[in-house]
């Protein structure tokens, strides 16, 4: 499943509330989020739309290794349209 190129950080953040992140703070155009699920576990994503190429990709990564994943798997299940 290939990660949409065009993607904003609030759609994405919406996305990775299935993973039961949540906002914890913003510092200027950065927002953190943070779950506990599998332990604690940070993301710090850039209020902007849309992402650079890279980075979507480069946070779904670091999740795949927090949640022992892969990266391919993640982006199917946030990625797929299902009615």
């Amino acid at each position: 499943m290939r990660i949409p190129r065009d993607i904003g950080a609030e759609e994405l953040i919406t996305l990775l509330r299935r993973y039961r992140y949540r906002e914890t703070r913003q510092t200027g155009s950065h927002i953190r989020l943070t779950t506990v699920s599998g332990g604690e576990h940070h993301l710090t994503i850039p209020r902007h739309k849309p992402l650079r190429v890279g980075t979507p990709h480069a946070i779904l990564g670091d999740m795949a290794e927090h949640f022992g994943t892969s990266l391919e798997k993640i982006a199917e299940e946030l990625f797929s349209k299902h009615p």
